[in-house]
């Protein structure tokens, strides 16, 4: 065998070789099709579908400091804690009322044979002081962790079933644009609730709902033990009905509630008037059936009435003063001569980041009720995410 004849032998090897190689060549898989998160435009900003549904989910909320300071906002007449422990009496001090807050807000909606099915939740993480009384004349501050739960409700078709404010404050829109819009009560808030709204496409609206009641645990005068006023007793819901218009002018609502416990009425009604782009008028009034000389000459239970005595009225504005800034105040006023005034500006410092400075004045007129004015300021800083 000579050198050509091993070239000529080597160079056919090759060409069966590669040609055993080619056609057992190797098959790459094709990527799977990745899905994207798609917007969804359909029910307002910060929405989007969550993969492989048809069911669209918004994730929001806020972070909030707030800082108070005065007899309305503040914490007052803690024992002085040098005071307390060397011996030498009981005298007080004031101090700052802080809150920070993270709350979390899941907004999820789909379209149904019956309507847009949606579940709503806000849940409030908080870190805040209170003044708590330890016997006697001592009272300190304490700093403690809370998780609550604001709103936790599903809806279909016009009803709604869980927890969220009483219709009969949120049917008139709450009050005003201040941070202490309840100095003077209009109505209560967390409650477990079942309720159905009718809106037509003329701007009118219905709404109808029983309700669980809620209350602080207290000890009226005579009572040996704790009782909670509103929640309800023999399976007896409250019940709470409401009719509104609006228009481009404002608009027009009437609410009215029945205390099922009590047996007392409460009404209120409210008239909006959008006097210009930029300013926005509001008035407010309550009526309530109350026993005045329920027990012991105190003014009997009405969960739907915290206002003092039989009627209240509540009025103010918002102004918008530009892109940046906005001023709100409000003035209410009851039956018992409580008188309560609020002022605020909110700006927004940045986008999403709104700083809110408030002041507050409390004072009774009653001649017979020597009461010293009271005063409060509070500053809040709120940043909002997700829309």
């Amino acid at each position: 065998m000579n050198i050509k004849s091993l070239l000529l032998g080597s160079a056919a090897a090759l060409v069966a070789v590669s040609g055993a190689r080619a056609a057992d060549a190797v098959v790459i898989a094709e990527p799977e099709p990745m899905e994207y998160v798609r917007i969804c435009d359909t029910y307002g900003v910060g929405f989007y579908y969550i993969p492989g549904t048809e069911t669209c989910l918004k994730v929001s909320g806020y972070f909030r400091y707030d800082i108070g300071v005065g007899d309305l906002s503040g914490i007052q007449d803690i024992t002085d804690k040098k005071d307390l422990f060397t011996g030498d009496g009981f005298d007080t001090n004031d101090t700052y009322w802080k809150r920070a807050r993270f709350q979390l807000r899941v907004d999820s909606r789909a379209e149904t044979e019956l309507g847009t099915l949606r579940t709503y939740a806000a849940i409030n993480f908080n870190y805040a002081a209170s003044r708590e009384v330890l016997g006697g004349p001592i009272a300190i501050v304490t700093m403690d962790d809370s998780v609550g739960i604001e709103h936790a409700y599903m809806e279909l078709g016009g009803f709604r079933v869980g927890k969220t404010d009483s219709l009969f404050s949120t049917f008139t829109g709450y009050a005003g644009g201040v941070i202490f819009d309840d100095i003077i009560s209009y109505g209560p808030f967390g409650t477990n609730q079942i309720a159905y709204t009718f809106t037509g496409g003329n701007g009118f609206t219905a709404a109808v709902a029983l309700e669980q009641g809620d209350g602080a645990l207290i000890a009226p005068v005579g009572f040996p033990s704790f009782i909670n006023l509103y929640t309800l007793d023999s399976y007896v819901p409250h019940v709470v009905g409401g009719v509104g218009y609006t228009a481009g002018w404002g608009g027009v609502s009437a609410v009215v509630g029945y205390d099922a416990n009590w047996e007392e009425w409460a009404v209120k009604g409210r008239i909006d008037f959008n006097a210009t782009d930029a300013l926005s008028l509001f008035i407010m009034a309550g009526w309530a059936s109350v026993d005045d000389d329920f027990f012991g000459g105190a003014d009997s239970p009405n969960y739907y009435a915290g206002w003092g005595g039989d009627w209240a009225v509540w009025g103010g504005g918002t102004w918008k003063v530009n892109e940046k800034a906005t001023i709100n105040v409000q003035l209410s006023y009851d039956e018992l001569e409580d008188f309560a005034a609020v002022a605020n500006v909110q700006y927004e410092l940045v986008n999403n980041f709104v700083i809110t400075p408030e002041i507050q004045y409390f004072d009774n007129f009653d001649d017979d009720f020597d009461f010293d004015s009271a005063w409060g300021f509070q500053l809040r800083g709120q940043v909002n995410f997700g829309g």
